[in-house]
């Protein structure tokens, strides 16, 4: 399992899964991050976090751990 954590720089991804529970998980939905859409890597921070990506034509930062319940293929 691959997470949108530990995607490269300047490639594009596609959501596989969410996982998370309840209130956390419904918040990376509403952010435009679901099943099946694709999701560019613009920036990582530094120190890892946090993480800048294009989703749906709009830039969306991320922490790490929000990041990491993004599976991705």
């Amino acid at each position: 399992m691959k997470t949108l954590k530990e995607a490269a720089i300047g490639k594009t991804v596609k959501v596989v899964k969410l996982h998370g529970d309840g209130a956390i998980k419904r918040r990376i939905m509403d952010m435009g991050i679901t099943k099946g859409v694709d999701i560019y890597i613009r920036k990582v921070a530094p120190l890892g976090d946090p993480i800048e990506v294009m989703v749906r034509g709009y830039e969306l930062t991320l922490r790490k751990a929000d990041a990491d319940m993004v599976e991705i293929q």
